[in-house]
């Protein structure tokens, strides 16, 4: 998330009640999440197992509750003893849940040509394009981002919230939601079945490529950033902060796990389980998903146990 104008740490400082290790002149341009980091952002740590990630990662300025670790040149600390509740203040204090009292919010932007059918809902700061159909009972969340000659088909909910939480397993409840700010955005001639859900980023953007057809209920998780013409058929999930390069095609009941990346032009056959990147221009069968070639040679001989064992137990 990017703040509408750059923020002093002074400033953040006294919003978070943090103590400040270095340049409290400096400025912030935002807030994000290790996956989506960038220069200028602040990110928040509150586990030593991941000091180091967020140290070494692009944010320039880490909320964090500890000083006993070096601070890398061009880096500067906040302080605080919770730094996931400092995340949520900041959240809240830039970006606040307001609750709707319209169906269609009187700020939305709708383009030349659009057909919004009854029962839809479109939530704040939400940018429709020109010449989409956005069928009965869809849901656009706060900050969609919607392309020209895009459909949506009944039922679908764009912007929901991602499946994220901070965990303390010290506590009563373990798993703390943590708020998300970001939003999704869908490009030009993308096509959304029935019954999906795509979730919006923690703190940055999910993008559906150009040209990307999504078949009926499936699911596209936070973060994940999708190609141009891909296809993905009915009942696909799709974990967070994947990427999913251009022109991948996966079939019916496809699963997919969170961090990873498959590469353009790939196909992974219906069922089949990617625990794991992988490469372009390639298809895949099986869990875990691997070359569709090899993975048929392997079924043959599975099938073929029971007659060399016979033959083992005869000789």
């Amino acid at each position: 998330m990017q703040f509408p104008t750059s923020i002093s740490l002074k400033q953040i400082s006294d919003l978070i009640n943090a103590e400040i290790i270095g340049d409290e002149n400096a400025e912030a341009k935002g807030i994000n999440e290790i996956h989506k980091v960038e220069d200028g952002d602040l990110v928040f740590v509150d586990h030593p197992k991941y000091y180091a990630k967020c140290l070494q990662s692009a944010a320039t300025h880490i909320i964090i509750n500890t000083k006993d670790i070096e601070v890398p040149k061009g880096k500067n600390l906040l302080y605080v003893e919770n730094p996931f509740e400092a995340y949520l203040t900041i959240v809240n204090h830039f970006r606040p849940f307001t609750p709707a009292m319209e169906a269609i919010n009187s700020n939305v932007q709708i383009g030349e040509n659009t057909i919004i059918m009854p029962n839809v809902f479109i939530g704040k700061d939400v940018k429709i394009g020109n010449n989409c159909v956005i069928y009965p009972n869809v849901s656009l969340m706060d900050y969609t981002e919607i392309g020209n000659n895009v459909i949506i088909q009944s039922g679908t909910v764009i912007g929901s919230d991602a499946f994220y939480y901070n965990t303390k397993k010290t506590q009563d409840v373990w798993y703390k939601k943590m708020q998300s700010c970001g939003n999704v955005r869908l490009e030009d001639f993308v096509e959304i079945g029935a019954a999906c859900t795509i979730d919006r980023g923690v703190t940055a953007t999910t993008v559906i490529g150009q040209g990307t057809k999504i078949d009926n209920m499936v699911h596209i998780g936070h973060d994940t950033q999708v190609g141009k013409n891909c296809l993905f058929a009915a009942q696909v999930g799709i974990a967070g902060a994947v990427v999913i390069e251009d022109g991948v095609t996966l079939w019916g009941q496809v699963g997919v796990g969170k961090t990873l990346t498959i590469g353009e032009n790939a196909v992974v056959m219906a069922q089949g389980g990617v625990p794991s990147s992988l490469k372009g221009n390639k298809t895949y069968m099986g869990f875990p998903a691997e070359d569709a070639g090899i993975k048929r040679r392997e079924y043959v001989w599975i099938r073929r146990i029971p007659e060399i064992w016979e033959k083992v137990m005869k000789a």
